[in-house]
């Protein structure tokens, strides 16, 4: 896995709520979260084969309703 750095400046006048704001979409946005939440505890592999089956099954629903 490779490391990411994520950086945001807080501009004059900001507010600290509004950066922590746009540092979490930013975060969110380059899968940093996402990615945190699925290594943060071991993960069998057929427990992750069966995690990617069934969101291949909903995606493929969703594509045979439209």
């Amino acid at each position: 896995m490779a490391s990411t750095t994520v950086e945001v400046k807080v501009r004059r006048g900001e507010s600290v709520e509004k950066a922590i704001r746009r540092l979490k979409k930013k975060l969110d946005k380059e899968g940093v979260m996402k990615s945190m939440r699925a290594h943060r505890h071991f993960e069998k592999p057929s427990d992750k084969r069966r995690r990617k089956a069934a969101r291949a099954r909903s995606r493929a629903m969703r594509t045979a309703r439209s």
